[in-house]
């Protein structure tokens, strides 16, 4: 068992390293190619930093363990919207912008109604997945064009040969699958050794892991006193998770889940739900709230582990 759990930890640290690599050349390319800082970060990095989920569940899925795949992305944005914003707004109350308010949050609560809606027969077809693509599709078309007229940076300069840049993106892929292969072939035998579902694999261990590269920026920021940061990261990343990893992983993989429970997907859509409300309420994030949302994250992760025992 530790040597699985040790195992987990490499491959968690392998995957994380290869999308820095990854998104880092990828970056560099893109600047090569004239295209403006905004679009980059929009797009480029925001993928890059979806990579660890994306390719966890990618192959958790060809692997044929559909429930760690969906439960990694249910778990992910659990994690994100409870644990992250939670701890970072208990160090340093957030302030929310109103355009969050208006497109951001409602954007992700959508997107967390509509894979409820195509999951809920237990089966995630080809057709579903086009569907979620679909809208992908039509948010990324709807960020950058409100973002075309915007001068922020949100992309840091790259300045690596073009031999350089192929090079890091070569590594990023091989890093990738090579650690997301040893993360999910090691969380399945822990799985097996405890005799708790993959789903339930899925919502804790996988998710948290792919989750702790956004918990660490965030808390890092919070203490820096830019904790409104998180909630950028926090919902960009929700979003991507549903719309970008799940269509592909489903166009290529269709997926039949069965130890996703109703319970899971209230927590899904019910946590942003709740972050609206308390973010509308002031337009801030204070104390209180945060501990109102890191005392339900507890509670599920105890009726998770309660549920596996």
């Amino acid at each position: 068992m530790i040597v699985h759990i040790l195992f987990i930890i490499l491959g968690i640290y392998i995957v994380i390293r290869g999308a820095d690599f990854l998104t880092d050349g990828a970056v560099a390319i893109a600047e090569r190619a004239n295209i403006p800082q905004i679009i980059i970060g929009l797009t480029i990095v925001a993928m890059g930093t979806s990579m660890p989920e994306f390719c966890v569940s990618f192959m958790s899925a060809l692997k044929g363990t559909s429930d760690i795949a969906v439960g990694n992305v249910i778990g992910s944005n659990i994690f994100n919207t409870l644990l992250i914003v939670g701890s970072a707004a208990a160090i340093a109350p957030i302030a929310i912008a109103p355009v969050t308010i208006r497109r951001d949050v409602p954007v992700s609560i959508l997107a967390s109604i509509a894979l409820i809606i195509l999951i809920i027969d237990g089966h995630l077809s080809r057709i579903d997945a086009a569907i979620i693509f679909v809208l992908f599709i039509a948010f990324m078309a709807l960020t950058l064009r409100g973002a075309k007229d915007s001068d922020e940076e949100t992309a840091q300069k790259k300045n690596y040969s073009i031999w350089k840049s192929i090079g890091f993106v070569a590594a990023g892929l091989l890093f990738l699958i090579v650690g997301s292969n040893v993360f999910v072939d090691h969380a399945v035998e822990v799985a097996r050794k405890l005799n708790v579902s993959d789903a339930i694999i899925g919502l804790t261990i996988v998710a948290g892991g792919t989750s702790m590269p956004e918990l660490a920026t965030s808390i890092v920021a919070a203490r820096k006193g830019n904790s409104g940061i998180a909630i950028g990261n926090v919902l960009g990343s929700n979003v991507f998770n549903i719309l970008f990893i799940l269509s592909l992983t489903g166009l290529v993989c269709p997926m039949t889940i069965s130890g996703i429970t109703p319970v899971d997907l209230t927590m899904l859509a019910g946590s942003v739900v709740l972050l609206w409300l308390f973010a509308a309420s002031k337009l801030r994030i204070e104390r209180w709230e945060a501990f109102v949302l890191l005392a339900i994250f507890i509670a599920y992760m105890g009726y998770l582990i309660k549920s596996a025992v």
